[in-house]
């Protein structure tokens, strides 16, 4: 067996706990921190990098930029917009009056026993919403056709080939 000093490895004294103080053990290839603690590290570097990219291409006014950084670019372009269509999609009252007034939305409830349902309530094709004891269509008497539907269905994934018709001799 070869001595650590011919190998130049050396093996670790103990366990080292990681410098950022939170309780679990660090490693030299982590830089004595945590694999959480070096995660979090990591991303803040990266998210350093691509802020001071962006800054610095902004400042500039330069057009050449990677594709990673145009989708951050583009991602973060398109979440502004967002945020103001929302808030502008609600008109402000003016003195106190609406210009539509909201009709009060009551509890949900099954159409055919008017249970209360709430979130759990279940959404038919026929358009209604029923309790679990009446959401299949043979239970509430659905008028929706399924075999059309179905039949439809399978006609539009499957359309008919029809071959040439072949020339005779």
């Amino acid at each position: 067996m070869e001595s650590s000093k011919e190998t130049g490895c050396q093996a670790p004294e103990g366990p080292i706990l990681c410098i950022n103080n939170c309780g679990f053990f660090g490693s030299a290839a982590t830089m004595n921190m945590c694999s959480k603690c070096h995660k979090d590290m990591v991303l803040k570097q990266h998210q350093a990098k691509l802020a001071a990219t962006s800054i610095e291409n902004i400042v500039n006014g330069s057009t050449s930029i990677t594709h990673k950084e145009a989708h951050v670019s583009v991602v973060t372009v398109e979440a502004i917009p967002v945020e103001l269509k929302t808030n502008s999609s609600q008109p402000a009252p003016i003195s106190g009056q609406s210009s539509e007034p909201k009709p009060k939305e009551g509890p949900t409830r099954c159409t055919t026993c008017r249970k209360r349902v709430g979130l759990t309530g279940f959404s038919c094709r026929c358009g209604n919403l029923f309790c679990s004891l009446h959401r299949y269509s043979d239970k509430h008497e659905c008028p929706f056709d399924y075999r059309t539907a179905a039949q439809d269905a399978i006609a539009k994934a499957n359309p008919l080939v029809k071959a040439d018709k072949l020339d005779k001799i």
